[in-house]
């Protein structure tokens, strides 16, 4: 039931080592002190819980797939990724800040006057930040927009969106499903963060976006091996959807 989903997501601790190391083997890519930058943050405890469960896909992200150049956040020849899912950005910044887009003590400004990292990551104030995100079901629809604008550059990168299961209730994610595969964007790649939180189950959604034309995977959230092999292998014809299961 919904209020069972709520009280388990209340029930998941705030990031420490301390939680991270109960969950084993399966992370090991820089994941104590990407908890350890997150704890420098402070003032949104309630979005802890959409923090840990993107936490994996994004230290996955920017240890073993994308492309880019910390120190030129702009350069043309870089993969992009889009945080669709723009709640709860802790675990992005963090990330962020581990590679050296910017400084570890801007995580202690949080939400700060004289901060950059607000609530919902902003393009024009973040190195790193590729899309001003929050209000959900609208990342999704600018990555098929940068990813039309790749192709017809003929850049050959990249464009990774980040969206949550609750994001999927948003009429907008399925006319960008419809038209992305319509479209056979094989430069696009979504993720699709299950973390049980959402207030209507549409099912399989694996299923869902095959049937619109995508390349579906699914694979545990916290398991480095398993995200990097499906992340590795995007179709070369139609974009490609990953469902992480952080449940």
């Amino acid at each position: 039931s919904r209020l069972e989903r709520l009280e388990k997501m209340k029930a998941i601790p705030p990031v420490t080592v301390t939680a991270l190391a109960t969950q084993g083997d399966k992370m090991t890519i820089n994941m104590p002190e990407i908890a350890d930058l997150m704890n420098l943050t402070s003032g949104d405890k309630k979005h802890d819980p959409s923090a840990h469960s993107t936490m994996g896909v994004l230290a996955v992200l920017y240890d073993r797939i994308l492309h880019y150049d910390a120190a030129d956040p702009k350069n043309e020849d870089r993969d992009r990724f889009i945080m669709s899912k723009g709640h709860g950005p802790l675990a992005l910044y963090a990330v962020l800040a581990q590679k050296g887009f910017f400084p570890a003590d801007e995580l202690t400004r949080f939400l700060q006057w004289d901060g950059i990292l607000g609530g919902h990551p902003d393009r024009n104030r973040v190195p790193g930040v590729e899309a001003s995100t929050g209000s959900l079901g609208h990342g999704f629809p600018m990555a098929i927009g940068v990813a039309l604008g790749l192709k017809a550059k003929q850049i050959q990168r990249r464009v990774y969106v980040l969206i949550g299961d609750g994001e999927t209730n948003e009429g907008s994610i399925w006319e960008a499903v419809l038209l992305a595969g319509n479209l056979g964007l094989a430069n696009l790649t979504t993720i699709l963060i299950n973390n049980g939180s959402s207030t209507r189950n549409l099912g399989d959604v694996a299923a869902k976006f095959e049937a619109f034309g995508w390349q579906a995977h699914t694979a545990d959230g916290r398991d480095e091996s398993a995200l990097e092999a499906v992340l590795s292998s995007p179709a070369a014809d139609r974009p490609s959807l990953v469902v992480a299961e952080v449940l």
